[in-house]
């Protein structure tokens, strides 16, 4: 009964940390577009101050929790840091860049309804393993609630698409979802901390190369400072610190779509903070995901099944 009650308990606390993250990395879309309206500059820059802002508080925490084993790392895991940090730049400037170009609806809506059917054909490429049944059917229904939650957020619905920025945002979720898949085979061996100082530290060095082509913009109000600072600590250190550990006892596919959490947030603050007007087919997809979402919640607490699943493995 004992490994029941803790199967069940990790389960629960790792849906809840991932989802915890997306609620904060619900707030990047808000904070982004008020920088945009403060001050000129790009998804380049943005994307680097984001990951630049966010290594002193990992770096200082991943020390202060396992000291000199944070250089302890084999050659295969060191690469596949790299490649997180690679996936992790792409997909934020793949994403900036989208909003830019079809605007924030289609950017958002190609982006995180995409990346959790990439994160499930990648986890069973690898794995050999269906996703089970209930994840099937919390998927579905969360891609129709973020469908209709970001189609119909205004009463216009979408206004047109653009080529380019549909793909970029295709390359922003094909980011995601190597890092989801990846993060999942780190977090067993790895304290969250030292993968994330690691991993971000390599994609901030490989974004300030990228920005030499267009030149580094740094002349910000306060306000833009205060704001970046809050975009690195907390919806990134703290927010993929989060997601990490719940990685640890939650596969790959359940996190993606937890994550999904992220554009209600996101619609629910543009609502009350920007007065964006809300349309009924939007709510409708908010209750769609929600439900979707205590689907998954359940179903990833069933202590019989974590049994189930722990003999398989």
């Amino acid at each position: 009964m004992q490994s029941t009650h803790t199967a069940r308990a990790e389960s629960r606390r790792g849906l809840l940390l991932i989802m915890l993250a997306a609620v904060l990395w619900g707030t990047v879309g808000i904070s982004t577009k008020t920088i945009y309206g403060l001050a000129a500059t790009t998804p380049l820059t943005v994307g680097f101050l984001r990951l630049a802002l966010s290594l002193p508080v990992l770096l200082i925490l991943c020390w202060a929790r396992v000291k000199r084993r944070m250089f302890r790392i084999s050659a295969a895991d060191f690469a596949l840091m790299l490649l997180v940090g690679l996936m992790t730049a792409l997909y934020q400037v793949c994403y900036f860049s989208a909003i830019e170009l079809t605007g924030v609806a289609v950017a958002t809506l190609v982006t995180l309804c995409t990346a959790p059917v990439m994160v499930a054909v990648i986890s069973t490429a690898v794995t050999r393993r269906r996703p089970a049944g209930y994840v099937l059917i919390a998927l579905l229904g969360a891609l129709t609630g973020t469908a209709l939650l970001v189609l119909f957020q205004h009463q216009g619905g979408v206004s047109g698409t653009n080529t380019g920025g549909v793909l970029l945002a295709l390359g922003s979720a094909f980011g995601y979802a190597l890092v989801a898949v990846v993060s999942q085979r780190l977090s067993s061996r790895y304290d969250p901390f030292q993968s994330i100082a690691i991993s971000f530290s390599l994609g901030a060095v490989t974004l300030f190369c990228c920005t030499q082509s267009q030149g580094l913009e740094l002349n910000f109000t306060p306000a833009c400072w205060l704001l970046l600072v809050y975009l690195g600590t907390v919806p990134t250190a703290l927010a993929y610190a989060l997601f990490f550990s719940g990685m640890r006892s939650t596969p790959a596919t359940v996190a993606s779509v937890s994550t999904l959490l992220e554009p209600m947030v996101a619609t629910l603050l543009a609502w009350l903070i920007f007065g964006e007007s809300f349309a009924p087919m939007a709510l409708l997809g908010v209750i769609i995901l929600s439900g979707s979402l205590v689907i998954l919640y359940r179903g990833g607490t069933n202590p019989l099944r974590k049994i189930r699943e722990s003999r398989l493995n």
